[in-house]
């Protein structure tokens, strides 16, 4: 067992016997079966050794059902304090995949961590800084939830943290099938049982996420928030939404219902142990299983006391590109010139279906700047806050939104920039270091 990294054991527990009794069997609804797992999962866990400021990594048990997408051991990480319950849950983004080749890995839309997650990777500087959600001192940026136990969920299954199911890809080569797990609904239901058994109740809980992690912390929000019962709890989801398609639409009105379509059957997202079918059989209200966007609002509505906190960019070119390109063969084969205009076309329609929505409930916000110069306009939390300002508003950046949003009363936030400026990253330091790099011979 690698150094740091803390094994989920089993106990042995003796039963009395009782007097048989003659009894109806009757089916068990998902979701009580769903949350027996998670039960026993969290006894079987027991405590663990505490350490304080610094990444402990937890090793799921492969009897738990969960894993990477390659099969190997999921593993998530824990930096707790002794000053505070209050807790943040973090899911990781990434790329995503349902083909052969893009779960194989390899470039900024297909799956992450293809190879799996090690015991170290939050040793690695570029992880813990990836997001000022898992900094505890972040050189570019504070935020008030660096004081309170963190708890990261790095990203390996290639389903945005959503998915059951088994799948074989040959598509790319038959020769050499590809078997994949994606196995992200149940990593987030074994990371649940070991949280409920290992952190006391939180004062407050966020549960947040970025890119793959913004889809994720959403779709996994009641899951986490039903082990920690927290006294006071929100979601913070960046740059991942999951944009209203119902089923009955068409393409042309509602642009992500191809991208729907194709997830929820490579995903298992509504089969019988499906993240979708559980989650609303334990919570009808939460949405429509004909309209996975529905779960936006659905749990602002199951939660009503919770606040529900939204934010992309109107040019995000990353998420488009992830959403429409491989269903829109007049994007995918447009020219480099025409391409992001193409996507944005179909971006801002799915952003003018969706904020209608997120109005409809008292307890929802939403943060939408138009761009900034880093990652094409992909993620507000990434890196640092800054180029996130809604000026207009007065709004300095997005970590104006959060702090709101973790505070009590009130509508949160709802900011959307008419300007249509691309914001600096890094004011005038990005300058200074692209003056620096200029002074340097071009290879």
């Amino acid at each position: 067992m690698p150094a740091g990294c803390v094994q989920a054991h089993g106990r042995s527990t003796r039963q009395r016997s009782s007097p048989r009794k003659e009894h109806r069997v009757m089916s068990t609804p998902a979701w009580k079966r769903g949350m027996a797992a998670i039960a026993l999962a969290g006894a079987a866990f027991g405590a663990q050794a505490v350490s304080y400021f610094s990444w402990q990594a937890v090793e799921l048990p492969a009897s738990s059902g969960a894993s990477c997408g390659n099969g190997t051991p999921y593993r998530f990480f824990v930096n707790r304090t002794p000053f505070t319950s209050r807790t943040v849950v973090v899911y990781e983004g990434g790329g995503a995949c349902w083909d052969q080749k893009a779960c194989l890995g390899g470039s900024l839309l297909s799956a992450s961590n293809p190879d799996g997650v090690a015991a170290n990777y939050m040793q690695d500087l570029a992880h813990q800084l990836s997001t000022p959600f898992t900094a505890r001192l972040d050189p570019l940026q504070s935020v008030r939830t660096q004081g309170w136990n963190i708890v990261f969920l790095p990203y390996c299954t290639g389903d945005v943290h959503t998915g059951n199911a088994t799948a074989i890809y040959s598509d790319a080569d038959a020769t050499k099938p590809l078997a994949y797990s994606h196995r992200g609904a149940v990593n987030s239901e074994q990371v649940a049982a070991w949280l409920k058994a290992n952190l006391s109740r939180p004062q407050q809980l966020l549960v947040t996420g970025f890119s793959a992690g913004g889809a994720g912390a959403t779709s996994n929000y009641a899951v986490i928030r039903a082990a920690l019962n927290p006294a006071k709890s929100a979601l913070l989801a960046d740059s991942g939404p999951l944009y209203p398609a119902p089923r009955s639409g068409s393409d042309e009105q509602y642009p992500s219902l191809r991208l729907q379509n194709r997830i929820r059957v490579a995903w298992g997202l509504d089969g019988p142990e499906g993240l979708v079918t559980k989650l609303l059989a334990r919570y009808p209200g939460a949405g429509s299983a004909e309209d996975l966007g529905s779960v936006s609002t659905g749990l602002a509505k199951v939660f009503p006391q919770d606040r529900f906190g939204y934010a992309l960019f109107q040019q995000d070119a990353v998420y488009s590109d992830f959403s429409y390109t491989k269903f829109h063969p007049e994007i995918a084969e447009a020219a480099p010139s025409m391409k992001p205009v193409l996507l944005n076309v179909l971006w801002r329609r799915d952003i003018a279906n969706w904020l209608p929505e997120l109005r409809s409930r008292p307890n929802v916000g939403y943060y939408v700047p138009y761009a900034r110069d880093l990652l094409g306009s992909h993620c507000l939390t990434t890196l640092t806050f800054g180029g996130t300002a809604i000026q207009e508003a007065r709004l300095k950046n997005v970590g104006s939104f959060i702090d709101n949003l973790l505070d009590d009363g009130g509508t949160p936030i709802r900011a959307y920039e008419s300007r249509q400026v691309e914001q600096s990253t890094f004011g005038w330091l990005g300058e200074v270091v692209a003056w620096l790099v200029s002074l340097f011979p071009k290879a």
